[in-house]
C-alpha cells in the first residue's frame, strides 16, 4: 500500500473511533510512529508501559523513547518475515496461550476473576495474546535465520578472554551437579481398566452421537492445556508430539470416528482427527490418568529405602542402581545425571545448574546436601507428566560462585562469546534494515536518544 494512503487510511479509521481513549489523560489515540506501513499508536506504548509497570519490569530509559523504538524493531523483524514467508506453529502458540491463562486462572482463583482484573472477556485475553504469542515467535525464527548456525573456535574463546580485563570478567553463579533415581508406584490394573473402560464409554457416546467429543473434553479431560478448547492440539507436526500419540494421531482419516485407546508417558488418551494440512495434523483429545493411592506411594516408597539401604551397605553403587533400576528414562543411560535444559541457561547441555533451575522439591533436598552425599528417599511431581514418583539424589559437585575462568567455565564463556556475536550480527542487520525502511516519527517523540540513531533520515 501507499504510505500516504496508508496515513490517510489510518487516520481516518482512528478518527472514526471515539471509543479509543488514552486511558491515563483522556486524550484521543494517535499515530505516534510509522514503519514501512505499519503505524505505531500512542495506546501501544501506553499498553506497554502499564504492562512493564505491572510487571516491575525497570526502564532503561524515558518508557516514551525505549517502548515505541522496541517496537518499531519488532516490526522491522515482522516485515522480513513476511518477505521470508516465515509463520507461528499455531499449534504451539495455542498450547503456551492456554497454559499462560491456566496459570493465571489458578493464582487469581477463578476464570471470573481473571476477567474482572484484565477487564475483558475471556476469549478476547486469548486473542490478544495470541497475537503476542505468535509475534514473539515469528520474530525468534526471523532471528534465528539471520543468526545462523555460529560456531565459535577454542581459540576465539581464549582471544576473548585474554582481552577482558580481570575487572571485566563475569561472575559464575553457584552452580551443582546432581544424580537421580526414581521409582514409580505401581498402578493396580483394576485402575487402568477402569480408566480404559471410561475412555471406551466417551468413545461409543461420540459414536452413537449422544455426545460431542468436544463437550467430553471440556468436562473430563485432565488436559487442562487443551480441555477448555474442546481437546484441540493445534495444528502440530509428527515431531511435537510423543511417539505412541503421534503414529494414532497420523494414522486417522475419518473426523467421525474416535481413536483406539492409547497409552502414552502422560497417562491414556483417545482422539478424534479435524483436519490435516500438508505434514501437520490438528486433533482434539480427552487425557485421563491413572489415580495414584496412599498404599501405592507407600509400597514405592518402602523399595526406594531398601534400594537407599543397600547402596549405603555398599551392595551397588548409585550408579549402577540409576543404570539398572531407575525408572528415569532421560537419566539411566548416564548413571543418573541429569542434563540442564534450559535453553535460557549458560549451562545449556551441561550438566550444571544454578540452583532455581532444579525441580523445586530437588532444589529443596540439594541445598542442604554434602558432595558425594545421599538424600533420603523424598517423593516429587515429575512435569509434564505430572506423575508423582518416589526419588534419591546424589550431589556429585558443587562449584561456588566466582569469577569466569577458563578451566572451569569454557562453556559459559563460550555462550558469552556466542551471545556477543549474535548481538552483532542483529544489530547490524538492524542498522541495514533501517536505511531501506520508511519511518516517520511524530513531533513530540523524536527528542530521544535512540539505541539506533538512523530511524531519524531528515
Amino acid at each position: 500500500m501507499n504510505i500516504k494512503k496508508a496515513l490517510i487510511l489510518i487516520g481516518f479509521l482512528v478518527s472514526q473511533l471515539p471509543g479509543v481513549i488514552h486511558a491515563q489523560d483522556n486524550v484521543i489515540d494517535e499515530i505516534v510512529w510509522i514503519v514501512g506501513d505499519e503505524a505505531i499508536l500512542k495506546s501501544d506504548v501506553e499498553r506497554q508501559r502499564m504492562q512493564m509497570l505491572n510487571e516491575r519490569q525497570r526502564f532503561q530509559g524515558d518508557p516514551y523513547c525505549v517502548i515505541p523504538e522496541n517496537l518499531a524493531i519488532q516490526k522491522l523483524y515482522l516485515n522480513q518475515a513476511k518477505l521470508d514467508s516465515i509463520e507461528a506453529d499455531e499449534g504451539n502458540v495455542i498450547r503456551y496461550v492456554d497454559s499462560r491463562i491456566n496459570t493465571m486462572i489458578n493464582e487469581l482463583g477463578s476464570q471470573e476473576k481473571l476477567e474482572e482484573y484484565m477487564n475483558k472477556k475471556l476469549s478476547q485475553i486469548k486473542e490478544d495474546f495470541k497475537i503476542q504469542v505468535r509475534e514473539q515467535q515469528i520474530v525468534q525464527k526471523v532471528k534465528e535465520k539471520l543468526i545462523g548456525d555460529i560456531k565459535l573456535t577454542p581459540s576465539e574463546v581464549r582471544r576473548y578472554f585474554r582481552n577482558i580485563s580481570p575487572d571485566s570478567l563475569p561472575m559464575i553463579p553457584t552452580t551443582v551437579e546432581v544424580q537421580i533415581i526414581t521409582i514409580e508406584p505401581v498402578i493396580p490394573l483394576e485402575e487402568i481398566d477402569a480408566i480404559k473402560a471410561r475412555l471406551r464409554e466417551f468413545s461409543d457416546q461420540v459414536m452413537s452421537g449422544s455426545k460431542d467429543f468436544s463437550t467430553l473434553a471440556r468436562m473430563y479431560s485432565e488436559d487442562q492445556s487443551t480441555a477448555l478448547r474442546g481437546g484441540e492440539l493445534g495444528l502440530s507436526s509428527k515431531g511435537t508430539l510423543v511417539p505412541e500419540f503421534a503414529n494414532v494421531a497420523f494414522n486417522l482419516s475419518d473426523t467421525k470416528r474416535v481413536s483406539p485407546v492409547v497409552e502414552t508417558e502422560y497417562g491414556f488418551h483417545i482422539m478424534q482427527l479435524i483436519e490435516k494440512r500438508g505434514d501437520r495434523i490438528n486433533v482434539r483429545h480427552i487425557l485421563l490418568r491413572p489415580r495414584v493411592s496412599d498404599k501405592e506411594l507407600q509400597d514405592a516408597t518402602n523399595r526406594m529405602d531398601s534400594l537407599h539401604n543397600d547402596i549405603l551397605a555398599n551392595k551397588l553403587t548409585f550408579e549402577e542402581a540409576a543404570t539398572y533400576i531407575s525408572a528415569d528414562k532421560e537419566t539411566k543411560m548416564s548413571k543418573g545425571l541429569m542434563v540442564n535444559q534450559n535453553y535460557e541457561s549458560s549451562n545449556t547441555g551441561t550438566p550444571k545448574f544454578e540452583m532455581q533451575e532444579l525441580p523445586q522439591e530437588i532444589a529443596k533436598v540439594v541445598d542442604g546436601m554434602q558432595v558425594g552425599e545421599i538424600s533420603a528417599p523424598f517423593r516429587m511431581t515429575k512435569d509434564p507428566q505430572q506423575k508423582t514418583v518416589v526419588a534419591i539424589v546424589k550431589l556429585r559437585a558443587r562449584t561456588l560462585s566466582h569469577k569466569a575462568n577458563l578451566t572451569d567455565d569454557f562453556q559459559a564463556l563460550r555462550t558469552i562469546v556466542e551471545n556477543q556475536k549474535k548481538e552483532e550480527l542483529l544489530r547490524d542487520w538492524i542498522v541495514k534494515k533501517q536505511k531501506s525502511t520508511y519511518v516517520r516519527i511524530a513531533e513530540g517523540w523524536r527528542n530521544c536518544d535512540f539505541q539506533f540513531p538512523g530511524w531519524i533520515k531528515e
